[in-house]
């Protein structure tokens, strides 16, 4: 039997998180904006905020129409600093264990959604170009499926 997927609302605010905010909670950040539009308010940050946007995110998210390349990496850190506060968020959607455990941490004192999604990370894999491309795909389709499956076909 097929197991049937509930769409769920979609919330008033998410915050994405992994390990550099330059791979996976951009493109999952840039992806929902795609999907979703303005019905929720959507950012992004990583434990670090040690890299610039990864070139090879930019270009797969590029096939889709998704524009990264304006995306400034900020840690959970600084995310106070540019206004926005945790506890302002509906939910966390931690796309590495090391954010997992940071907005753990971070929430033990307010009631706040922290759910993991295991989203591959793909830097590092692949020999040459089109290999690497494949792997960032990969983890690019995987959050547009993970997104779709919670909260349905695109609004915009």
């Amino acid at each position: 039997m097929e197991e049937s997927t509930v769409i769920q609302p979609l919330p008033q605010s998410v915050l994405f998180c992994c390990d550099h905010n330059a791979v996976r909670s951009p493109m999952a950040e840039g992806i929902m904006k795609q999907l979703y539009g303005t019905g929720c308010y959507i950012q992004s940050v990583g434990v670090k905020n040690d890299l610039e946007i990864d070139g090879f995110a930019i270009s797969v998210c590029a096939e889709l129409g998704v524009e990264l390349s304006r995306h400034r990496s900020r840690s959970f850190d600084e995310m106070e600093n540019w206004g926005d506060d945790l506890s302002s968020f509906d939910l966390v959607l931690a796309l590495s264990p090391a954010s997992q455990r940071r907005a753990l941490d971070l929430t033990r004192f307010f009631h706040l959604e922290v759910e993991y999604w295991p989203i591959l990370d793909p830097t590092g894999l692949g020999e040459g170009r089109e290999d690497r491309l494949v792997s960032y795909r990969q983890s690019r389709d995987q959050i547009r499926e993970r997104l779709i499956a919670r909260w349905g076909p695109a609004t915009v």
